[in-house]
């Protein structure tokens, strides 16, 4: 069992016991029982927010560790010019790297999908329209978008990836139930550049992954943003991205390769 999951049972648990108690002995005070609302919530909202707990669902967010290799990973493209400038980028200095592409940009630009896979580099989705409240839709809802964000891939590059990124990182057991029947890994992440916020500025992009990456970490990056042209931080931070994990003296791995059991 996760740590997050056995947070949310003794959190439940208590809460039943807490109910228990008022049925057997009276109500308790009110600002008790807002208080461990208040704190129930404040568990549940944990679980949605930081997945790399696994309260709903089971999913890899680090390297089996023993080795000193880290994976890249790109979310939210593919963009003709963004994405192209981090393959050139990873090209130029032989790294492997792992994007997690929307499928109606897939759809959109099939040919940098293409160019993607073509280069040596892996897909995964990170769903069809990048629907922020993909975890709170019904099972069926998350399988049909997951199965179209498939399929765009396939038309484009004709593989059909199996790992799973949910947009923004937010899980729930519908996720779990919806990914569990296709098949499909969750991949989060252990360091995370915050390259696609506004205002991101590359040095301190570069510098955040360089002070947190360690041997089996898996680093979120942007090849493109959601729902703008605006280029990512990550563009620009990149070069110094892995000149800082190569003083390190840790290597870029595809992500396949880090997940392998040593």
């Amino acid at each position: 069992m996760s740590v997050g999951r056995a947070i949310l049972y003794i959190a439940s648990a208590a809460g039943v016991g807490l109910l228990i108690r008022s049925l057997l002995r009276g109500p308790v005070p009110l600002t008790v029982a807002l208080g461990a609302f208040a704190v129930y919530l404040g568990v549940a909202a944990l679980g949605v927010f930081k997945p790399q707990l696994q309260m709903y669902a089971e999913l890899i967010w680090r390297g089996t560790g023993g080795r000193a290799e880290i994976a890249l990973t790109f979310d939210d493209g593919p963009e003709p010019e963004h994405t192209r400038r981090i393959l050139s980028i990873l090209a130029r200095e032989g790294v492997k790297a792992t994007f997690f592409v929307i499928g109606r940009k897939v759809e959109r630009y099939p040919e940098v999908a293409a160019e993607i896979v073509k280069q040596g580099h892996a897909l995964g989705l990170h769903g069809h329209n990048h629907d922020r409240l993909l975890a709170l839709r019904t099972p069926k809802h998350i399988m049909d978008d997951l199965l179209a964000a498939q399929e765009a891939v396939r038309k484009a590059t004709g593989e059909i990836p199996m790992m799973f990124r949910p947009p923004v990182g937010i899980t729930s057991p519908r996720i779990d139930e919806a990914v569990r029947k296709l098949g499909l890994t969750v991949m989060a992440w252990s360091v995370k550049g915050m390259d696609g916020v506004a205002g991101a500025r590359a040095d301190k992009v570069a510098s955040r992954i360089a002070r947190k990456v360690k041997p089996g970490s898996i680093v979120l990056m942007h090849d493109a943003l959601e729902r703008s042209d605006q280029e990512p931080a990550s563009v620009a931070a990149l070069p110094a991205v892995l000149a800082a994990i190569h003083e390190k003296g840790l290597k870029v791995v595809p992500l396949e390769e880090l997940l392998r059991e040593p």
